[in-house]
């Protein structure tokens, strides 16, 4: 049998997968992804879309689609009481309320369900990378030799198996990975911190919740367990738990029927059980994210507890680390050592959220919604150059996730801050926009020296492109933001960027033509 090759093998077409997909099409990587299901889940699950990935999206072409299917904004919020008509119900809004300051972000994040959001993913990553996208397609095994990785796959409609060569793995499929167990890759912390029954059904529940519109209901006591909105009209998932004192038939609809209009308030709604999930709440961490030439992103590497809404996002934010340091390496300007960082800088961040989730679960009458966190996130690894005063903590410390009285700034390692411009391109709207493919080397005004440090990068084939924050026609919505958020008071100072919109670098120009390439090297963890 003939051996196919790839650069990438994604196994797993959940969002995680098809983002890490549409990101490697953008950075001209060859990639493979199979799926075992035929199609995209049917079931909502995944909701929340997070500030941070609705950036990504927005740099795959995706941001407009997405916000048209998902809700209102005004109805992001958390309500709470005995049912869905207590009189005496409270709902609160997003923990980052608009308060008239500065905008951290060009792209607010909304509530989407899984099943819209997953076919608006597909559609994307197949319109880049076609039939390599192959859904009904199974990892039946896989050998790692060091070099590489040999897999066979199975087309299980016909049975027909293939073998497939390809220089990375990356397992993108799900808590129970066929590819963490594969390659030896162990799970840390507790499991069964909940078990819960997922009903999805219809009811026209619209009017009943008009003046009180939430992505999610929790039931307070003695209600039982919570509603969560698809559309806020129709299409609904009610979360049932399970326990010692609770149980239920997930094939006896018209027992579940009654459970939703118990918990509902309305003994006589009209309810239509389309499926049934279940599910248990775990809080777990692989050992490691890289195992050799496999690779792990998503549920496969973390199990991340709902309450917050952080699981899928964060898994969103792994594919956008790992797929620019892929396509480095595979292209021959990075060692692959910087596939090292992906862990160093990823795992510590999924600790957090990991903490953070469970606290949540433990005080779920507490927690509101916390859109922009994943803005907040600071990498520590030697993919980052820090400041030479920089004091804010040991290199393995990321610093906390806190996205109360976030105060955007340029330090290495942070996300590069949003600042509105206006006056160019339709495109380009905020010194996000300014980003990427490769690595960028952004600069506040056009200036000559600058363009020949970036030449000088160019000259041993890394590429680097100059972006320049005000133009002749370009320039801030508010004057004087960006000054503001650089906070050095030097009037040259450039910004090193990543792909992933991470600043790897902060400094003023150098000396002579040698120091900057050296700088791209050490963060390429190239000689």
């Amino acid at each position: 049998m003939t051996e196919a090759h790839t650069s990438v093998l994604v196994v797993g077409g959940g969002p995680v997968g098809l983002a890490l997909s549409c990101l490697l099409s953008g950075h001209g990587v060859d990639h493979v992804l199979i799926e075992a299901r035929p199609a995209t889940s049917r079931h909502p699950k995944a909701r929340g879309v997070s500030a941070r990935s609705m950036e990504i999206f927005r740099r795959i072409g995706l941001e407009g689609t997405v916000r048209a299917a998902g809700l209102p904004p005004e109805q992001v919020r958390l309500y709470r009481g005995r049912d869905l008509v207590d009189p005496d119900h409270v709902r609160t809004a997003p923990a980052q309320e608009p308060d008239g300051g500065p905008e951290h972000t060009p792209s607010p994040g909304l509530i989407c369900s899984q099943d819209v959001l997953e076919p608006l993913l597909l559609r994307r990553a197949e319109e880049l990378a076609g039939s390599r996208v192959r859904f009904g397609t199974r990892l039946v095994s896989f050998t790692d030799d060091g070099l590489g990785v040999r897999a066979v796959v199975e087309e299980r409609a016909t049975g027909r198996r293939d073998h497939l060569r390809a220089d990375w793995l990356v397992g993108c499929d799900g808590a129970a990975s066929t590819v963490r167990t594969g390659a030896g890759i162990a799970m840390e912390g507790p499991t069964g911190l909940g078990r819960y029954l997922s009903v999805r059904f219809e009811a026209p529940l619209g009017r009943v919740v008009a003046d009180r519109a939430s992505a999610s209901y929790f039931l307070t006591v003695p209600g039982r367990g919570g509603f969560m909105a698809v559309d806020n009209d129709r299409h609904w998932i009610y979360q049932y738990p399970l326990g010692a004192d609770a149980a239920a038939d997930p094939t006896d609809h018209r027992l579940l029927a009654g459970l939703v209009r118990t918990a509902a308030g309305i003994p006589d709604l009209d309810v239509t059980v389309r499926d049934t999930m279940t599910w248990r709440m775990d809080a777990r961490l692989a050992d490691a994210y890289r195992r050799s030439r496999v690779l792990l992103a998503g549920d496969a590497a973390h199990a991340i507890p709902p309450t917050g809404g952080h699981g899928m996002n964060t898994g969103i934010g792994d594919a956008d680390n790992l797929a620019w340091k892929l396509a480095a390496v595979i292209a021959g300007h990075a060692d692959e050592a910087l596939l090292n960082t992906y862990g160093d800088e990823r795992r510590p961040l999924a600790r957090q959220i990991i903490d953070i989730s469970t606290a949540n679960a433990a005080n779920r009458a507490g927690y509101r919604i916390d859109d922009e966190l994943l803005l907040t996130a600071a990498y520590r690894s030697a993919a980052v150059i820090p400041d030479p005063a920089d004091d804010s903590g040991p290199a393995d410390d990321p610093g906390p996730l806190n996205a109360s009285g976030y105060r955007p700034g340029c330090r290495p390692g942070e996300r590069v801050p949003h600042v509105r411009l206006t006056g160019g391109p339709a495109e380009v709207t905020s010194t996000l926009d300014l980003v990427g493919p490769g690595l960028t080397l952004l600069v506040a005004d056009s200036d000559p020296e600058w363009r020949r440090q970036a030449e000088a990068v160019r000259r041993e084939g890394i590429p680097l492109t100059l972006r320049t924050l005000r133009t002749a026609t370009r320039r801030e919505a508010e004057p004087g933001r960006w000054a503001s958020v650089l906070g050095t008071g030097h009037a040259d100072t450039a910004l090193l960027v990543r792909p992933d919109g991470h600043i790897a670098w902060r400094g003023t120009r150098p000396a002579d033509l040698s120091t900057l390439p050296a700088l791209v090297r050490r963060v390429l963890a190239t000689p």
